[in-house]
């Protein structure tokens, strides 16, 4: 019997969701000029509530203005710097607590979330969790972060879809897992 203990990140290991504030630290942090793009910002949110945008482009549409498509390595720093700080100021204790116990039980640790992967997988690694599973980006040939996601914003139907592949790829059968 595998044991699994799955958890999504945004408002349920952190108090507050990390998309747009992990947004406005690489701005800060990089390239404050790039504030140049905020007023932008409200199209973008318009676009979605008309159902002009998806969620995907919604967030591809943010990352583009804020972000950019940095190279990866040049960003780790920025990355590792925004885990603390989620970590410090943005956890609830007891979650991180029951993340403790859950792997003191033997439990494998999955971190499933429409975050993206690119720092979620920082503060996953610093809470002690085995997987991650988020929205994943498109890195091209020279490293650079793409805006662009690949395949489908982990959220809804499409993160329990990506759950179930993760189970499969593991070699987990779902009634084997507890």
């Amino acid at each position: 019997m595998q044991k699994l203990a799955v958890y999504d990140m945004d408002r349920t290991i952190t108090v507050r969701g990390t998309y747009t504030p992990f947004l406005m630290h690489m701005v800060f942090a990089r390239a404050p000029w790039r504030l140049i793009f905020l007023p932008l910002l409200p199209f973008g949110f318009f676009a979605y509530g008309l159902k002009l945008l998806s969620r995907e482009g919604l967030k591809t549409y943010n990352q583009r203005l804020l972000l950019g498509a940095p190279k990866r390595d040049t960003i780790e720093p920025l990355i590792e710097a925004y885990a603390e700080k989620v970590l410090s100021g943005n956890a609830y204790a007891k979650a991180i607590e029951q993340v403790e116990a859950d792997r003191q039980e033997g439990r494998r640790l999955v971190l499933a979330t429409a975050s993206y992967e690119l720092y979620v997988e920082a503060i996953a690694k610093k809470l002690g969790f085995d997987d991650v599973i988020g929205t994943r980006l498109e890195v091209d040939n020279n490293g650079h972060v793409l805006p662009k996601i690949i395949g489908k914003n982990c959220y809804d139907e499409a993160k329990l879809d990506r759950i179930k592949a993760f189970l499969v790829e593991q070699d987990i059968d779902r009634e084997d897992a507890h």
